[in-house]
């Protein structure tokens, strides 16, 4: 596994190398690393530029209050901790992928655009990554019905040439992967924990060793389970696939909200089967927005289930090995628009934006949003959005709710 210098930055920048350690700086979370990466863009740096002479003269120029300048230059220090988890991960059979990787999956940079991990660990076969499918996702304590319907589904996918997307938990997650893979087809699982324990696990050793199986995850690789970044990773179960089905929910826990926010984004078309169980929550998600599935495997054409649902334009990253730093515009679609832009031109060309930002909040804020939802769909700063909030609600295009306060496009306009 050989590691660029922008790879080995971006790993010391944002992962663990063991179990946290008490006192110790904790790498930057994908929002800090957004920041902090575009910066260095901005100002011409790369972050293999932190591996040099260099890096006290470029950090002693960046300001942040969260990942200050003495965090960063504590997680660069750790090349040692590094060099030792790389080798061990290696001799397991593990791979690493940061965004600038050229197979880094595409589908994640489409969809979630900044939100993307910036580094991925996985096992098995890359080419997997861009493949699509059905993710199927579930509740670990399901009955037999369920089981079986979700048995039915992994080995009907596979004998269609449709691959299957889950998150290896107990349950659902895991029977959907391992009946796919017993009937030959192709598995893409998203591990939220014990990746390096699955990569030798007798459970997925067959699917690995026929090529039809990777397992990803973008969490520490020896990381026990934890219930944040099992919620974190559904989002790219969603993001992998072309359609989901829910096959059981509860009314809260991971499917739960996992299922409600790939309604509110709309990644992919969500179905939902039918249940008797009346404390789940799977009528409640076909009220927000998704849509019923048939129960009966016979009946059920998985065909059907992969409506349409426009990908955003992909997103190249800034640091990307066949792209120079410098050049802003081969690298526009992974700025801002205030990067985008001169400060000498930013009035000329300011209208076209805010009338692309309204064209925007007709499908955005169909339903009541925040701030934030919309800064982060829409990727522009906060200051720049409220500056256009308020001049749409002064045209009354949108109007403002309160308790919470949230934004709305004014259907009557």
């Amino acid at each position: 596994m050989k590691l660029t210098k922008n790879a080995q930055a971006t790993l010391l920048l944002t992962s663990y190398f063991s179990k946290p350690v008490k006192g110790a700086a904790k790498p930057l979370t994908i929002t800090e690393w957004g920041r902090f990466a575009h910066w260095l863009y901005d100002k011409k740096h790369q972050p293999a530029d932190l591996l040099g002479e260099e890096q006290q003269d470029i950090l002693s120029r960046w300001q942040d209050v969260k990942a200050t300048s003495a965090r960063i230059s504590e997680l660069l220090a750790r090349g040692h901790s590094l060099a030792l988890a790389v080798d061990k991960w290696q001799r397991s059979g593990l791979w690493i992928l940061t965004r600038a990787d050229e197979e880094y999956p595409k589908r994640l940079k489409q969809k979630l655009r900044n939100d993307a991990p910036p580094v991925l660990f996985g096992c098995g076969n890359k080419d997997l990554l861009n493949s699509g499918g059905i993710a199927v996702v579930g509740s670990r304590n399901v009955g037999d019905e369920d089981l079986m319907f979700t048995e039915g589904l992994g080995q009907k996918a596979a004998s269609s040439g449709i691959g299957i997307v889950s998150g290896g938990a107990r349950g659902v997650d895991e029977t959907s992967m391992l009946s796919a893979i017993g009937a030959g087809g192709n598995v893409i699982g998203i591990m939220a924990d014990s990746l390096l324990r699955a990569a030798t696990s007798a459970k997925w050793r067959n699917g690995l060793i026929q090529g039809n199986t990777v397992l990803i995850s973008p969490f520490y690789p020896e990381a026990g389970f934890n219930a944040g970044n099992a919620m974190s990773r559904n989002k790219y179960i969603y993001t992998l696939s072309d359609a989901a089905v829910v096959v059981h929910s509860g009314t809260k826990g991971g499917t739960w909200n996992g299922a409600r926010e790939n309604i509110k984004k709309q990644w992919v078309p969500l179905w939902i089967k039918p249940t008797n169980d009346t404390d789940a929550g799977n009528n409640v998600l076909v009220s927000e927005g998704a849509q019923w599935c048939s129960g009966n495997l016979e009946e059920l054409q998985l065909e059907s289930l992969f409506t349409q649902i426009a990908d955003a334009s992909p997103q190249d990253d800034m640091f990307s090995l066949n792209e120079p730093v410098a050049s802003s515009a081969s690298s526009s679609e992974a700025l801002t628009q205030e990067e985008l832009i001169p400060a000498t031109q930013t009035n000329q060309v300011s209208i076209d934006f805010y009338s692309l930002f309204i064209q925007q909040m007709q499908v955005l804020a169909v339903e009541p949003v925040n701030i934030i939802y919309i800064t982060s769909s829409l990727e522009l700063h906060k200051s720049q959005v409220t500056d256009w909030l308020k001049r749409s609600m002064e045209e009354g295009h949108v109007v403002k709710l309160t308790n919470p306060v949230r934004f709305q496009w004014n259907k009557g306009n």
